[in-house]
């Protein structure tokens, strides 16, 4: 049955192929897929149009892009600030520079003593081991344009937090504005950061005197070998609010010997004290992580202080040596006499490692540089120093006693930032306030310590 249906529908197929109905269909079908290939070939041609605007389009978005990286690369090169991103240096920290003279850096440092102090066992003073952080800050500084800058550092040491450095300053051409807490202008070792000095601590009479940064106002005028500083200062910001105030001046010839680095100075100081103020000038024996003074004026019902202080230093190669002399008058109403107290040292220092020398930078003592740092093939810089050091507690009726010390110092620096320091120190008093148990008070007392430190 199959068979038969399969050969009927063949048969009616190709009859009416042949009909004249069948011919009329193909005719229109041939002129539908002419019509059909001209619409395929007129695509083709625009399909081929659009892929030549495409190569075009980018090939030009290449030259584009090719011409804006070797702007930027360009004024990369050049130091050019007009681009979008900060320019970023590293100085012991980052430094980020950004566009019309803005600038930040995060700063700090860490330094850790420890050591002995050595007293007559009769004095009954503590002495033995000890140690501290000795300082722990942290802080910012940079730029702001229109010739501004600033400064703000925070100590944690001592489990203490006390602000440091907190000062606007404007640059003024030849002149320099600050404005707010900072050092007052006494003395080259009181100047010189902490970080850079010789000796374990600074020079006995700073501490005893009083040094200390002062909220106020200063200039600063600086040419090439002269350095002149005025400012008029209240308190430190932990001792405000009261009615003291102080002036401070400072006059510094910087001239260049050759290669060796001349500088001499002198300062001046005055402090009116508000009426019913007391001092007391005392120190420790060289290390600070003692709290026995063994020289002390005590309490003193004080109106006023009026200093005045000499420096002198050189430098040339690995040598160096610096002397400060400073007189310090304290105006007592209830006595007959005012006191005038001295301080001062005398130092010499060398460096054992070759092409190494004592930095120097504005008037006072700067970083040390070693030319052959750790890291780089070297073994950083290494310097011994020997100083002198006096300082006196006893006039007109006041008996606070004297300290003679010789100190002796290694600083090992490996990097810029980096440092290691030991420090002996014997220390001789006349009319310490602390006798021994025949009555004595003339004795000698040893010191040894040594400092880690880092900065950025």
């Amino acid at each position: 049955m199959t068979f038969r249906v399969s050969h009927i529908a063949l048969a009616g197929a190709l009859a009416f192929a042949s009909s004249p109905l069948a011919a009329q269909d193909t005719e229109q079908l041939q002129e539908e897929l002419a019509e059909m290939r001209a619409m395929m070939a007129q695509m083709a041609e625009r399909m081929t149009a659009l892929e030549a605007e495409l190569a075009q389009t980018e090939a030009q978005a290449a030259a584009a892009n090719a011409k804006a990286d070797a702007a930027q690369v360009a004024a990369a090169s050049a130091g050019s600030d007009s681009g979008k991103s900060p320019a970023i240096a590293f100085k012991g920290a980052p430094e980020i520079k950004g566009e019309g003279g803005w600038s930040f850096k995060p700063r700090g440092r860490l330094q850790y003593d420890a050591g002995f102090v050595n007293a007559p066992d009769s004095t009954g003073r503590e002495d033995g081991f000890g140690s501290e952080a000795r300082r722990a800050r942290l802080g910012v500084s940079g730029d702001i344009p229109g010739g501004f800058g600033y400064k703000f550092e925070v100590d944690f040491a001592g489990n203490d937090v006390s602000v440091t450095d907190a000062l606007i300053s404007y640059d003024a051409g030849g002149a320099e504005i600050s404005v707010g807490q900072f050092n007052t202008f006494q003395s080259l070792e009181e100047l010189t950061s902490s970080l850079h000095t010789s000796f374990i601590e600074r020079a006995a009479f700073t501490d005893a005197f009083g040094f200390e940064r002062r909220v106020g106002a200063a200039v600063e005028f600086g040419g090439e070998n002269v350095l002149v500083q005025a400012g008029v200062f209240t308190d430190n910001m932990e001792d405000l609010s009261n009615k003291n105030w102080s002036a401070d001046g400072r006059v510094v010839f910087m001239p260049k010997l050759g290669d060796g680095q001349l500088h001499l100075g002198g300062s001046v100081h005055y402090t009116d004290l508000e009426t019913g103020s007391t001092v007391r000038y005392r120190q420790r024996p060289l290390v600070h992580f003692t709290s026995e003074r063994f020289v002390n004026t005590g309490q003193l019902g004080a109106s006023s202080e009026f200093g005045f202080g000499v420096e002198g230093a050189f430098i040339s190669g690995p040598f160096h040596a610096a002397a400060e002399g400073f007189w310090q008058n304290v105006s007592l109403p209830t006595a007959i006499d005012n006191p005038t107290f001295f301080g001062g040292y005398a130092e010499v220092g060398y460096f054992l490692t070759k092409g190494d020398t004592r930095g120097y930078k504005g008037g006072k003592f700067d970083r040390t540089k070693p030319a052959n740092p750790v890291g780089e093939g070297g073994m950083g810089s290494l310097q011994v120093n020997l100083r002198y050091d006096r300082l006196d507690l006893s006039d007109a009726g006041i008996v606070g006693g004297t300290q003679d010390g010789i100190f002796a110092s290694l600083v090992w620096k490996p990097t810029d930032y980096t440092m290691l320091l030991a420090n002996y120190g014997r220390l001789d008093y006349e009319d310490a306030v602390f006798p021994t148990a025949s009555g004595s008070r003339d004795y000698g007392v040893d010191t040894f310590a040594v400092r880690a430190q880092i900065d950025f």
